[in-house]
């Protein structure tokens, strides 16, 4: 029975083909692991094993779902290889202060209006009991289709940090000499990457020149920071390309010139520091949107800021890039989701936010926290904490009035102590031994911090436990697809919709 789970496990996880079971070579190895095992059909683990799973892993993310008070979202749209459309929806929400993730369905998608596209996160939400109006945004990339549907549904949406970043990056390259440069390191990498004499010839002038023995990389329009990587690979094997390419008349022309160095040397100044950034912010087990804000900031300040010694092709680079990046991000719903996440993070709170919204921002934050609370009579009880006079039992007996002393007229005279502030001012007390707390270092986990803090800020941590949770990028939905592809394979093209949504909500829960 343990080998029977473990091998259903196996299924799901791994994406192993359920076919396996039939192989020749899989009978005998178990056969010669345990002559006695009886191996079951593939029509029990199909049927059966795997519903049984489905059904046990489905209702146990429904109990965890079911204690969920906010919630996000990321969802975007896939071709399988037969060429069958996908609608992936991933939820994010925060437990015991842990950031979880959950994939819930990757629906088959054959309509193509905006409309129905529109539909299918709506349903994914019911489906799973979710209520809409805990949902705090829902984070996509920006195809046009996606964005439309989002808007009908009047939600509020983060666009995708990385693929948003990704799109500058290729604004601020439309110029004509980076254009030709970037033209040939594609066509450098073409030539070996269909020719094995040339990429045997290549490792082994990479060992007579003591060069690390890298492959080259190939650009991806669909892969973020694969335009630099190509670059940075090509700059780093030079020598040996040239070396490799001047002995071939019919390669010779691609030599790159010192001209085209100078290019490609300014490009990947100005890229190197963002790949960084675009791979940080696609995580799902840390927090990440509270660090857009900041990172916009720094990219200004710092990364994208025009130097002495920079060149006036790597100064129109960076102006482009900062240009095209800030006005992307400025819409106001966007900029306000940013703020409040910035806010409630403990190692930023209002250092990146102009100090003209701040009094705003605290205002609002005020409100938010009010309105979370009044849901919640634990916390209004914390806040509201109304003393009550005990009244005498029948049975004691009446305490006899003292008389009064001159020190009495003169205490009712005395200004009494303030009175204990209603949940509105205990709110902003909060708020304001929030902002002067102790600064807290860059690599704290802020998720750690509000669990420590959670019980000194009562209403803020709500507002925390809110915002956090969004992520910054749609790379959850973006991992879906490299799940789907390994389970809707050429030899595995003819599942059927539901055994696809099955088998990769196996996969990823």
């Amino acid at each position: 029975q343990r080998a029977e789970e473990e091998l259903v496990r196996k299924i799901a996880k791994d994406r192993v083909p359920v076919a396996t079971v039939e192989q020749v070579g899989f009978k005998m190895l178990l056969k010669t692991m345990h002559p006695r095992y009886e191996l079951p059909s593939r029509n029990y683990f199909a049927r059966e094993a795997l519903t049984n799973m489905y059904t046990e892993v489905r209702q146990s993310l429904a109990d965890r779902l079911a204690n969920v008070t906010h919630f996000a979202l990321t969802s975007d749209m896939w071709w399988s290889r037969t060429c069958e459309p996908y609608m992936s929806v991933t939820v994010h929400f925060i437990q015991d202060w842990e950031m979880k993730t959950a994939r819930l369905q990757t629906s088959y998608f054959p309509q193509d209006h905006t409309e129905r596209i529109a539909e299918a996160p709506q349903d994914a939400i019911s489906t799973w009991k979710l209520q809409e109006k805990h949902l705090v945004a829902i984070t996509t990339d920006n195809g046009s289709n996606i964005v439309k549907a989002v808007e009908l549904n009047k939600w509020l949406r983060m666009q995708c940090f990385g693929h948003r970043l990704h799109l500058t990056i290729g604004h601020g390259m439309n110029d004509k000499r980076v254009t030709r440069a970037i033209s040939l390191c594609k066509r450098i990498v073409s030539i070996f990457s269909y020719s094995w004499k040339k990429r045997r010839h290549l490792a082994g002038i990479q060992i007579q020149m003591c060069l690390p023995c890298h492959q080259l990389i190939t650009k991806s329009a669909t892969r973020w920071g694969s335009r630099q990587q190509m670059i940075e690979r090509v700059l780093e094997q030079e020598r040996a390309l040239s070396k490799v390419l001047s002995e071939d008349k019919k390669t010779r022309y691609l030599v790159p010139t010192r001209q085209d160095l100078e290019v490609l040397e300014a490009v990947q100044k100005v890229l190197k520091p963002l790949q960084d950034f675009t791979d940080a912010s696609s995580a799902e087990k840390y927090v990440t949107l509270s660090y857009v804000k900041p990172v916009l900031h720094l990219f200004n300040e710092s990364l994208l800021a025009c130097e002495e010694g920079d060149s006036d092709l790597c100064k129109s680079i960076k102006t482009n890039i900062a240009e095209y990046l800030n006005r992307k991000f400025s819409d106001p719903d966007t900029t306000d989701l940013l703020d409040m996440a910035s806010f409630v993070d403990p190692r930023f709170s209002a250092t990146y936010i102009p100090r003209e919204k701040v009094d705003a921002l605290k205002h609002g934050a005020v409100l938010e926290v009010d309105t979370l609370l009044a849901d919640q009579s634990s916390c209004q009880a914390h806040y509201q904490r109304v003393p009550t006079v005990p009244e005498p039992a029948d049975g004691d007996a009446a305490v006899a009035p003292k008389a009064k002393t001159l020190a009495s007229f003169f205490k009712q005279l005395t200004p009494t102590t303030t009175a204990a502030p209603n949940k509105r001012g205990a709110i902003e007390n909060e708020l304001s031994s929030y902002l002067q707390s102790a600064s807290v270092e860059s690599d704290t986990d802020p998720l750690k911090w509000w669990k420590d803090h959670e019980v000194v800020f009562p209403g803020l941590s709500r507002l925390a436990k809110k915002y956090l949770l969004v992520p910054a990028t749609s790379s959850p939905s973006e991992r879906v697809f490299s799940c789907s592809g390994n389970i809707v394979t050429c030899h595995r093209a003819s599942l059927k919709p539901d055994t696809v949504d099955r088998l990769v909500f196996l996969a990823q829960n």
